[in-house]
């Protein structure tokens, strides 16, 4: 009973509740189906047989499409592809110096004359000026020894 050109309704997943027809037989569980749904390989017992039947020669989805509106009544939407943009591409660093050398050379003598080198501006620096701190000390400090001689430490003794 399944065969290409039979009419069916979708019953399982996003397309579920639509028109297709059968353009194909894959094997035993799954067939190719077009209509009002995306054309993609669909599991047999995803799909509800009806008694209608169409005549596909080739499978195109011009063909389909044409049979769907003069047999069947159904008008069906042209799907248009999205747009893919060109996602920006992250560059290396070395092939960024790469290109800028190019750049460079690419300029011709009289540019690069052109270009005016930067005035150094020179800034002297004055010295810093050391401030004097006083520091009192509470702990009061013993004279230091100078000799270590045996008079000197009589003479602490006493």
């Amino acid at each position: 009973m399944i065969e290409a050109g039979r009419v069916c309704v979708k019953t399982a997943g996003r397309d579920a509740g639509l028109m297709c027809v059968i353009v194909e037989n894959i094997d035993d569980v799954y067939v190719k189906i077009d209509g009002q749904t995306r054309r993609r390989k669909c599991n047999v017992a995803h799909l509800e047989v009806t008694d209608k039947m169409l005549s596909l020669k080739k499978g195109s989805h011009d063909e389909v499409k044409s049979l769907f509106e003069s047999e069947l009544n159904i008008e069906l939407k042209d799907k248009k592809p999205k747009e893919q943009k060109e996602r920006p591409r992250k560059q290396r660093k070395s092939v960024m110096k790469k290109i800028e050398a190019e750049e460079t050379k690419k300029k011709s003598p009289k540019e690069k004359a052109k270009v005016k080198p930067k005035e150094k501006i020179e800034i002297k620096a004055e010295p810093k000026v050391k401030q004097k701190v006083k520091v009192e000390s509470k702990v009061e400090e013993e004279p230091k020894a100078e000799s270590k001689s045996p008079e000197a430490e009589e003479k602490k003794s006493l």
